[in-house]
């Protein structure tokens, strides 16, 4: 009777327990929404239980990816080494290291010189993007190079002030990314071979943004749009053929949010501005970006924002924020930890603060309800004399919390506890 009751609450467990992978930038569906269920409700005063931490994988602001029993991210160490590696997620130790190139605009102003994107995980290959435009297509298994392009000299290419952020897009058979500049702004590749399909010039050769690019199916047609350095734009998926463009979020220093796609609707923010949707119709016999709002008080900071069903939420300089997003009324607006990078799970969302602590909140419309509340040990020392703050976005993959900062990565425990 015992082993008949055990054998039934795993069952119920594991019917309430779904894990899943992430495997790029901002998860399954560059959403920042994850499918994960079975998750913890409430953290407890301390936090949830850390597994591990490492804290010499190498500089980076970007988010590791998560796939099967590896973690996969883009580092730094000096100005001279910028390298893909594939991390252990039993105890964060690495498994393999590939040398991509040097970090990009070692002289930028403020001076953040080091690793900055996501890499995409597409079946046995890695797809990786360096701080100076330097793309490979990677095994795996151990690292080792299939093809490699160089987005300034293939491509003429032109990051902005801090250099490429991009992370990689696989569409299918296709790879999308962002040189910047008159010749490619855009430009999709074979992601077997790295062979160009097409390279799109958009009007006016905008250097890359700092956002990651997305697909949308606006106005009948599916595009990709991207948050460029002047102002967000969305060429045709097919053919790189320029459609339209939207410049009222893009008056800031830094064009960073990944945009928000559903159904005909973009959303776009930057930190000066606020935050601004269009509507993608077909019109004239193209495809045209119709304005619906432009809110200045709506989730703008590099943290990003995601969708939870008619709700937007995300931070601006004050803290987190919901919203409709249909119609950019202003739902609540709490200081929480304060501006950060934000996911959402299993009815929460997790923030990953400016500041380095992390907060659980429940995606409600009604008001901000905080579920718990830590700060990772251990952080990084050095951060503070430079003025850099915790820009990296946090990431939830098999039950497990993964938060990255500088050169540190910590990894917790929050599944739900287990039937007994």
């Amino acid at each position: 009777m015992t082993k008949l009751f055990l054998l039934i609450s795993s069952g119920l467990f594991a019917a309430n327990m779904q894990g899943a992978d992430w495997p790029q930038w901002r998860g399954p569906r560059r959403s920042g929404v994850s499918e994960e269920t079975g998750l913890l409700k409430q953290w407890p005063p301390q936090g949830p239980k850390l597994l591990w931490q490492v804290k010499d994988i190498g500089e980076g602001y970007g988010a590791p990816a998560v796939v099967g029993a590896r973690i996969y991210a883009v580092s730094s160490r000096g100005l001279d080494n910028e390298f893909v590696q594939a991390l252990s997620i039993e105890d964060g130790k690495p498994l393999w290291t590939t040398t991509l190139g040097k970090v990009g605009n070692p002289g930028q102003q403020p001076a953040y010189p080091m690793a900055r994107s996501t890499p995409t995980i597409d079946g046995d290959l890695v797809y990786a993007l360096s701080s100076d435009g330097d793309l490979a297509c990677l095994e795996t298994s151990g690292g080792k190079v299939r093809w490699q392009k160089s987005l300034r000299k293939d491509f003429g290419g032109q990051p902005h002030t801090w250099a490429y952020a991009e992370s990689p897009l696989i569409d299918g058979d296709v790879l999308v990314v962002t040189p910047g500049g008159s010749q490619a702004t855009m430009v999709a590749l074979n992601k077997r071979t790295g062979a160009v399909i097409w390279q799109a010039a958009v009007p006016g050769g905008d250097p890359a943004g700092y956002a990651s690019a997305v697909v949308s199916e606006g106005g009948g047609r599916k595009q990709y749009v991207q948050f460029l350095s002047k102002g967000v734009v969305a060429v045709d998926a097919k053919t790189g053929q320029f459609l339209w463009r939207y410049d009222q979020t893009s008056k800031g220093p830094a064009n960073m949010p990944t945009p928000v796609v559903r159904d005909s609707f973009v959303y776009t923010s930057a930190g000066p501005v606020g935050g601004g949707l269009v509507n993608v119709k077909a019109a004239n016999g193209g495809i045209a970006a119709e304005p619906v709002y432009l809110v200045r008080d709506l989730p703008s900071t590099n943290g990003g924002s995601v969708l939870v069903g008619d709700i937007l939420y995300g931070a601006n300089a004050k803290g987190l924020v919901a919203a409709e997003f249909l119609t950019g009324k202003l739902l609540w607006q709490a200081e929480g930890i304060g501006p950060g990078s934000t996911f959402y799970a299993d009815g929460h969302l997790y923030l990953h603060g400016h500041n380095g602590d992390m907060a659980l909140v429940e995606a409600t419309a009604e008001a901000y309800r905080e579920k718990g509340r830590f700060t990772p040990p251990g952080q990084p020392k050095d951060r503070t004399p430079r003025g850099e703050k915790a820009w990296a976005y946090p990431v939830v993959a098999n039950g497990r919390l993964y938060i990255r900062d500088l050169g540190t990565l910590w990894c917790y425990d929050v599944q739900a506890a287990k039937l007994r």
